[in-house]
């Protein structure tokens, strides 16, 4: 093991990776893994409860794709021990998990994670909703590790496994 520029312990040469994606088609449906998804630009995931306009703050604050890291889910299951299975199966309502990187390190920028092409819009804080769909506590597990909102702007393929690669500032 070795520390990347991140600070963050990893296997020699490991770039930052998906790890995982979520989607789920209407808001309050449960999260589902799947290994690969098309990002279509300006929408979202192909499927996807925003993309499709069916999200819960679609029409105040909706997100085209919401994002957090490995990093994100390891410091909530340190405040929240209860929801560590939760939290690794989607509960914690983002649609990308990232490996190798902490989210701050996304701001202001442009990033590509297979063929599609980011942008980092804006935090994510969780709010009530989380708990009443994904149990009471988890608002406060991911209070100050809950991700990010990223835009699409160049539609592609994105598959588990694919290197995160940051392109240039927004």
């Amino acid at each position: 093991m070795t520390f990347n520029w991140f600070g963050l312990k990893h296997h020699k040469h490991q770039a930052p990776a998906l790890k995982a994606i979520f989607v789920a088609t209407t808001a309050g449906e449960p999260m589902k893994s799947v290994n690969a998804i098309d990002a279509i630009s300006g929408r979202g995931l192909q499927g996807d409860r925003y993309s499709e306009d069916r999200g819960h703050w679609k029409s105040i604050d909706g997100c085209q794709v919401t994002l957090i890291t490995e990093y994100d889910l390891e410091q909530a299951k340190k405040t929240e021990v209860e929801f560590q299975k939760e939290l690794d199966n989607g509960s914690h309502r983002r649609n990308l998990v990232i490996a190798g990187l902490k989210t701050k390190h996304l701001e202001g920028k442009q990033f590509r994670i297979g063929t599609a092409v980011f942008r980092y819009d804006n935090p994510r804080p969780p709010c009530a909703y989380l708990d009443q769909i994904s149990g009471k506590g988890m608002c406060r597990a991911l209070s100050h590790n809950s991700g990010v909102c990223i835009r699409v702007v160049t539609g592609g393929r994105l598959t588990v496994g694919d290197a995160l690669e940051i392109i240039e500032p927004a």
